[in-house]
């Protein structure tokens, strides 16, 4: 091989690997690049221990009901998750119904936007995102309706990348993210104008919790609107299928139980909201929302082959191979609930604080 052959192979290769490390997959080329995976929070050289110690929770299921648990095990998983998201799915972690002749990008914006409509809140009124992650829905919400929102989560990793974001798309100065437990905020009474969660308070070992902090900070007559991962009438608890396949989205989505659509507006009560309209947002008309999942099988082992060269090679933690084949098998589990129609990630309860309350109701 002559050496003008052998610098053009040379520069080749080290063209294709810049592309296929730094490039491919970016989160919608924003902001996370595969060499950039980590562990979050967690040190490098302890990813795999806390994997390990994540799986071995639901070997004691008396842990997962014990609330004092749930919090340190719903902040562990989004260390684990958070880069390995951001890379491969972007920064809205939730799923939306399909659109025909949108991406799913589009989509994905459209069903942020549809929640704040719901509120019907002003520009400049203060809402909050109980359940932020980095940020994409709060920032999607900000840009739509003008309003101020203060997004809360577990996971201080996520602050930070949510930080950046915000201060990137020129946002900081309508989204707040505080790092904190939904479950006691540091927010006074009665201090916003609405609030909302997508997909978030699935975490939460007891419902009646997230609602009831949620109904404190809001103000009198002011709105609530949540996306609730649930299971619906066809979920038959008898069925050993279905029951593998809620399992199985336990597992690999750090809840420590998921309710039954039955229970949502009946706790949404029991806390003192008045139930305006409850929904199903994956029931048809809507389209698949899975089909993103069925989709992204080809990326994934793309993805797979990726991280494992970069783990073999030092620059991904020991651990990221197990946490990305973790969520492969759970984007299984959870398509395999939307196709059966025992799943929904997007039970819609809207509620309103009824305008004679107080803080002490």
């Amino acid at each position: 091989m002559d050496s003008l052959t052998l610098f053009c192979t040379t520069f080749l290769l080290a063209g294709g690997l810049y592309w296929f490390v730094c490039v491919l997959g970016s989160a919608e080329q924003k902001g996370k690049h595969a060499a950039q995976l980590s562990g979050g929070s967690i040190d490098k050289e302890k990813v795999q221990d806390n994997y390990k110690q994540y799986w071995s929770f639901f070997g004691r299921p008396k842990e997962i009901e014990t609330a004092e648990k749930v919090p340190a095990f719903v902040d562990t998983f989004y260390n684990l998750v958070t880069d390995i998201y951001e890379w491969g799915w972007g920064q809205s972690f939730h799923f939306s119904p399909s659109i025909p002749g949108k991406s799913y990008r589009d989509a994905t914006r459209i069903h942020e936007e549809m929640a704040v409509d719901l509120l019907g809140v002003k520009k400049g009124a203060r809402i909050l995102d109980a359940g932020c992650g980095v940020g994409g829905p709060m920032r999607a919400i900000a840009a739509h309706s003008g309003a101020n929102v203060v997004g809360i989560t577990i996971n201080e990793y996520q602050v930070n990348r949510a930080r950046m974001h915000n201060e990137k798309a020129g946002l900081d100065s309508l989204c707040e993210v505080v790092c904190g437990n939904f479950l006691q905020m540091p927010f006074p009474d009665s201090s916003f104008d609405g609030a909302y969660s997508i997909e978030a308070t699935c975490h939460a070992p007891n419902l009646e919790e997230v609602y009831s902090e949620i109904y404190r900070v809001l103000k009198p007559g002011s709105l609530y609107v949540s996306y609730e991962w649930v299971t619906t009438e066809f979920y038959n608890p008898e069925n050993p299928e279905h029951v593998e396949i809620i399992h199985g989205i336990e597992r690999g989505d750090a809840l420590p139980g998921l309710r039954s659509y039955r229970d949502i507006a009946q706790i949404a009560k029991k806390v003192g909201f008045e139930v305006v309209k409850e929904k199903d947002l994956a029931k048809p008309p809507a389209k698949p929302w899975w089909t993103r999942l069925k989709m992204g099988r080809i990326a994934y082992w793309r993805n797979h082959i990726l991280v494992t060269v970069l783990t073999w090679l030092g620059i991904a933690p020991k651990g990221v191979v197990d946490v990305h084949e973790m969520l492969f098998v759970t984007a299984d589990y959870l398509t395999r609930g939307g196709e059966t129609g025992i799943f929904t990630p997007m039970h819609m309860v809207l509620c309103r604080k009824p305008e004679h309350s107080n803080s002490s109701d």
